[in-house]
This record gives structure tokens, sequence and C-alpha cells, in this order.
């Protein structure tokens, strides 16, 4: 500044020097009009300048500072750096916010942010698969428009938002429910933050947990009380040979009850609870079949009257990779499945077939009186039972299906259920290329 009062006052006196010998007489008049006369030009080239600073502020280019000399030269590059720091600002902060939108969008939870009056601000990807939001459409709507659910709005009204909510998905549906917990949160000056996680999988869990402690119950209380009236009959009553060895094996058949519920169990928290086998052992599917045979024909003869027709077919030899321990399991609990649901002299079918594509089918096919279509998706669940009389009659735990499955998933497999009332049923268990290799004998 020092520097350019100093100047000014060098241009006046250059002014005043130069006016000097102007022709107007008096020297002193010329020194004043060479003052004036320099002045103006300090302030036309000043005022220029100015300007040229003013056009550069109102184009907004900022990627170059304005050329200019003096005062404003030096205020137009201040300007330029302050705008090109605050733009670097401006350009992190912009980063920063485009990373945390986007590991909202990645997070697994709804995120929705409502304004003072409750309308939708934002919301990510998975609220709006949550809600069925439109991202774009229903900005600014009043979330109790959109989510009508009792539960929700009477949440959304209140003032305690400590704990969450649990409220049926507007998308959920008879065959297919969706349960989600929702939470909220204030934050700002009235604003709210809205977070929804699906819980499905967890209430479901829940029920299950539930049905199976109680179905393990029964099941068990059930024998329990049938060999604790048998043993008190045998404690109190007088008994002859023959009605003392019919209590005693009726409570050997209680016993064994329990012995097979018990082993079902275990086999399914092995199952559940150890790693996938590997490919690295190789078990003949020859010796499979062979035991699934014995046992086949075993429980037959102890069922029934009148044997089944059993037939057992493999087509050719083979290895299969896997647990030879899970494998039988899976296959015995298929053929005693048809062999406890088929009348006596009914037909059974069990084959083992090497297909043209390298993968292999294990099949069993039987002649009882089918299922109907609605049972066929919670075949596999633990305990569940179409005729619960009737599993029981036969010695079934409710369990064999259950294990088939974890079986069949740990090998890679896929198993297949088809049926019809009155025209019997197929089970089979496709096995992939990769798990099979055929053999010479």
């Amino acid at each position: 500044m020092v520097w350019r009062v100093f100047r000014f006052f060098l241009f006046q006196l250059a002014g005043a020097v130069l006016g000097r010998y102007l022709p107007m007489g008096d020297p002193r008049n010329g020194m004043v009009l060479g003052i004036v006369l320099a002045s103006a030009l300090w302030v036309i080239v000043d005022l220029r300048r100015g300007m040229r600073l003013l056009a550069w502020l109102k184009e907004g280019d900022t990627s170059a500072p304005v050329r200019v000399a003096g005062l404003w030269g030096e205020v137009a590059e201040r300007t330029w750096r302050l705008t090109r720091s605050r733009e670097r600002q401006i350009a992190e902060n912009r980063d920063r916010l485009n990373d945390f939108l986007a590991a909202i969008q990645a997070s697994p939870n709804g995120v929705v942010l409502l304004d003072a009056q409750d309308g939708i601000e934002w919301c990510n990807e998975t609220a709006a698969g949550h809600f069925g939001f439109d991202p774009q459409r229903d900005i600014q709507q009043h979330i109790g428009n959109l989510l009508r659910d009792p539960g929700f709005v009477a949440y959304l009204n209140g003032d305690d938002y400590a704990g969450d909510i649990v409220i049926r998905g507007p998308r959920s549906t008879s065959s297919r429910p969706v349960q989600l917990a929702v939470h909220l949160h204030g934050y700002g000056e009235g604003r709210k933050l809205l977070l929804s996680r699906d819980v499905t999988a967890v209430q479901q869990a829940e029920v299950m947990r539930r049905d199976f402690v109680a179905n393990v119950s029964h099941e068990i209380r059930t024998p329990l009380t049938v060999l604790g009236g048998f043993v008190e009959t045998l404690q109190t009553l007088p008994l002859n040979d023959d009605e003392r060895a019919r209590y005693l094996d009726l409570m050997a058949q209680q016993a064994r009850r329990m012995q097979t519920l018990v082993s079902d169990l275990l086999t399914l928290s092995r199952l559940e609870g150890s790693p996938p086998p590997g490919t690295n052992e190789w078990v003949p599917v020859a010796q499979l079949m062979a035991q699934c045979e014995q046992d086949g024909r075993d429980l037959s003869r102890m069922l029934v009257t009148q044997s089944h027709d059993m037939n057992f077919q493999l087509d050719g030899p083979c290895d299969i990779a896997g647990s030879h321990s899970e494998l039988l399991s899976a296959m015995t609990n298929l053929v005693s499945n048809a062999v406890r649901y088929t009348p006596a002299g009914g037909r059974i079918e069990v084959r083992w077939q090497n297909l043209a594509d390298g993968r292999a089918e294990f099949s069993v096919k039987d002649s009882g009186p089918g299922i109907a279509a609605e049972h066929i998706p919670r075949l596999t669940e633990r305990f569940y039972r179409i005729d619960r009389s009737r599993s029981r009659e036969t010695g079934g735990t409710g369990l064999g299906l259950a294990i088939v499955k974890h079986v069949t998933q740990r090998h890679g497999a896929e198993l297949q259920i088809e049926s019809q009332p009155g025209q019997g049923s197929r089970f089979s268990m496709m096995f992939p290329a990769t798990r099979v290799r055929q053999t010479l004998s």
C-alpha cells in the first residue's frame, strides 16, 4: 500500500513537472493542470484495471488468474488463490460425501433421512427395497403416506424411540412373508434418521427353534410316558411270563425309538457343525447300494407281513467323492421312508444311474399313497409330518428328510421330489460330475 501511495504522488509530481512547461503564462497554473491531468490519468488506468478484475470475477473462470498490474493485480492473485483453495476444499468435501453415501448405499440396512415434517429427504437402495420407495419420485413425500402400517404410524407419532419395532414389509405376501425391524433416531432440529433391517430369517429361525424344542420335548415325552407306565406296571402288578415278556418288548420298542431320535439329532448337529466333505475320499457306490438293499429288505420284513417288491439297480460301477457315513445315512433314509409309507406288497425301485454328462442320480421310487403338492416344499423341515400317527406307527422320527437335505447340500448335489396323490413318490439326489468317477469293476 505504501508503494502504491508513493507511486501516486510520484505520478502527480511528474504531471506537475510536465505542466510547468505548458504555454499557460503562469508556470504555477501549468503545474496544477499537470497534477489534475496526471490524477485523472491515474484514475482512468486504475479504473480500467479494476474493470478487468470485475469482468474476470463475473465470468467465474478460475482456471487462471487475470493478468492485472498494480494493487488490483495483487487482489486478483490473492482472490484466485483463495478461490482455488476453496474449490479444492469443496471437491474434497464432495468426495468424502460421495464416499459416505456410497458406504450407506452398500449397507445391508435401510437408511432414510427425514426432515422436521417427516418428509423423505434421502434414502438408500436397501430402504427403497424394504419399503417399496422410489428414491427419485418419493423425495419430500411424508413417510406416513407411504408406510401406512398402524404400528409404525404410532411409533412415528410417539416420543419414545429408545427401541425398534418389527412391522410387516409392504411387499410381504402369505407365501413369502417379510418382517422388518425399524428404528428411529432424532438428530438436528427435528430431523430423524430411520434405520431398517430385514429380520425375516431371524424371526423364522426363532419360530423354528421354538417348534424344534416343542417337537423334541413331545417326541421324547411320549416314549418316556409309555416306559414309565410299563415300569410301574411291572413293579406293582403280578404278571405271568407272557405278559412280562410282552411289556418288556414294548418297552424295548420305545427305548429304540428314543435312541433313534437321539441318533438323528446328533447326526443333524454333526452335519451342521462340520465343514463339507472334500473330494479326495472316494466311496464305491456298489457298497452303498448293497447296504441300502440289506437295510431296506430287513425293515420291510419287520414292518409288514407281506414284504415289498423291491428292485435295486446299479447302472455300471462307479465311485463318489464324499463321506461314506453321510451318503449311506441319506440313501438309507430315502429307502426306509419308501418302505414305511408303501403298503404291504407295494413296489419300490431303487436305482443309481450314471448320466451322459458325467453326473449321477440316486433315486427311490415307490407305489405309496403319494404326497399333495402343498406338502412337498416343507417335507425337509425338521419334524414335519403329513400324517403324524402313521409316522409314529412306523417308527419315524420326522428328521430323515432333514438329514437327506443337509447331506445333499454338503455334497453339492440337488434333492428332487416328485409326487402326486395316488401315484406314489420319487425322491432323487443329483450329484455333480466333479464328485463322480467311472470305474472298471
